[in-house]
């Protein structure tokens, strides 16, 4: 098959999910989309010239992130903004455009200053975007690092961006049926705090929480139970960054402290089948087999009662 024609097919075979997103948009008032599920870096990563993503574009996934859609207010928002930003904000267009001009980005809430949840804020600004006034709600370290750090300073003070307090487990309204809470996670904090968001809407509730150390210190350092929170949410976005401690070969793998979905798993496990279901694992590497649908991790996975996030994917969290 000669390389153009392989490309059309490859790029057809990316349409029927986010048409099908497209197509199960119904009249829900406010849902949740996938608009990524990689790590930072995306997948697949510089770097790594024999990822057969690079030959196959329907493999190829972008940097975690959700959008938040509020029909009944005509808004939408984002949680984190990736380097993928340019091409999230594109698909997130297809899925629920908004009518009139602009970016149609009515806040970004950010977990922490990795690169993968917060450089594609650079887009927003003079060289690119040009935006105004664009709310980004932020943690205190994370504030302070946007407002003394170039290029991010220039965002501030050009008002590309207009940074909003977040504080550890205090709410912020969205409206009155829609609402978002930090939760403080431990991780890698060298530039800001790290949180997860409890995003609850008028029937549904959705947990994001893409980047975290370990569940055993959650529970104690910031006394939070990944359980409790499964149990009490509808849907969970969980860090699942490493399949287990073998994949990437010649590496100390304990100096990377992410959960790994077997240990998760095993966990997990002790849940009820209706809560092992709510259990979405997003923020894959390129290493992380369960990338592929047609692995036997995936399989594992599924057998297990959980799922991989999938991009395009739609929670409505309500009328």
């Amino acid at each position: 098959m000669r390389p153009v024609v392989q490309f059309v097919c490859a790029v057809i075979a990316l349409l029927p999910g986010w048409l099908h997103a497209q197509e199960s948009a119904n009249d829900c008032g406010v849902e949740s989309i996938v608009l990524g599920i990689a790590q930072d870096a995306g997948i697949p990563q510089i770097g790594n010239p024999a990822d057969p993503a690079w030959a196959h574009p329907e493999q190829r996934r972008l940097a975690t992130s959700l959008a938040l859609v509020d029909r009944d207010q005509g808004k939408r928002y984002l949680f984190e903004a990736t380097p993928d930003l340019r091409e999230q904000l594109q698909r997130l267009d297809q899925l629920a455009p908004i009518e009139g001009g602009g970016l149609g980005i009515d806040g970004v809430f950010l977990t922490h200053a990795h690169i993968g949840h917060y450089a594609g804020l650079i887009f927003l600004g003079h060289e690119s975007a040009g935006a105004r006034s664009v709310p980004v709600y932020a943690m205190p370290r994370m504030r302070e690092f946007l407002v003394a750090n170039g290029p991010w300073d220039q965002l501030v003070r050009y008002q590309n961006i207009l940074l909003r307090p977040l504080e550890d487990a205090t709410v912020t309204s969205l409206s009155d049926v829609l609402s978002v809470t930090p939760y403080r996670v431990p991780h890698r904090d060298e530039y800001s705090e790290t949180v997860g968001f409890s995003i609850r809407g008028p029937e549904r509730s959705v947990l994001f929480i893409p980047d975290v150390d370990s569940w055993d210190r959650w529970l104690s350092e910031f006394d939070r139970s990944i359980k409790a929170m499964i149990e009490t949410h509808d849907v969970a976005y969980l860090d699942a960054t490493f399949y287990d401690d073998h994949e990437l070969g010649g590496r100390d793998m304990s100096a990377i402290p992410h959960p790994r979905i077997a240990a998760a798993m095993d966990r997990f496990d002790a849940l009820a089948p209706a809560d092992r279901a709510k259990v979405r694992f997003i923020h894959l590497n390129h290493s992380n087999p369960a990338r592929y649908a047609d692995s036997s991790e995936r399989a594992q996975i599924s057998e297990r009662g959980y799922r991989v996030a999938e991009e395009g994917e739609r929670v409505c969290l309500g009328n």
